[in-house]
């Protein structure tokens, strides 16, 4: 399989999400990983918003967030989401649709250990989602947690990662007269085989 903008070849497409990935790292000036992450809440409506994709697994992709937030609770109920990487330099989009877990151990732990302090600091400092009075009240906050919490502070029991197993990815790339390349991996469950075949652009 190929495409006019890259290949699309292998047994892999963990594989090739990371070579797409890579190529947007010398490209896009901010944000190459930045994901529209779609859920539904409780009634059936659509919610989306972006976040910043950290690891491209074996077999899952991890993301981390307030487990208090908006977007964990529909994350949580659910149990399923989907995504959307656009690079637009690259003229290139990935779709991911499958299965939510929480990722609430060592990993999350050494991810939120990598960030910066204030990054760190902000975690406990912030009730994402819930209404704010003012940004000062937040920066009050902040000095607070750094107060109590100290230049080490562990990670916040509300904060985590979040594994989205794919049941579907589809790679597209832009082709002349809106000839796109379209390739869909689709898999019944996450350890089943995967199908992929040429869809329409």
């Amino acid at each position: 399989m190929s495409g006019r903008n890259g290949k699309f070849g292998g047994d892999d497409p963990f594989e090739i999400v990371k070579g797409w990935l890579a190529e947007a790292e010398a490209s896009e000036p901010n944000d190459p990983n930045a994901v529209a992450l779609s859920t539904v809440d409780s009634d059936g409506l659509p919610n989306v918003r972006m976040v910043l994709l950290k690891e491209v697994e074996a077999d899952a992709f991890v993301f981390y967030t307030n487990y208090e937030s908006q977007k964990a609770q529909e994350l949580d109920q659910a149990g399923k989401a989907a995504f959307v990487m656009h690079w637009k330099s690259l003229r290139r989009q990935i779709r991911v649709r499958g299965l939510i877990s929480r990722e609430d151990g060592p990993k999350a732990d050494a991810y939120y250990a990598s960030r910066g302090l204030q990054s760190r600091l902000g975690a406990w400092a912030s009730r994402q989602s819930r209404p704010l009075k003012s940004r000062s009240a937040l920066i009050a906050e902040v000095a607070k947690v750094t107060a109590t919490k100290g230049i080490n502070p562990p990670r916040p029991p509300f904060w985590g990662g979040y594994r989205l197993a794919p049941l579907e990815i589809e790679f597209w790339a832009d082709g002349d007269h809106r000839l796109h390349d379209r390739f869909q991996w689709r898999r019944g469950s996450p350890d089943a085989a995967w199908e992929i075949e040429r869809l329409n652009p």
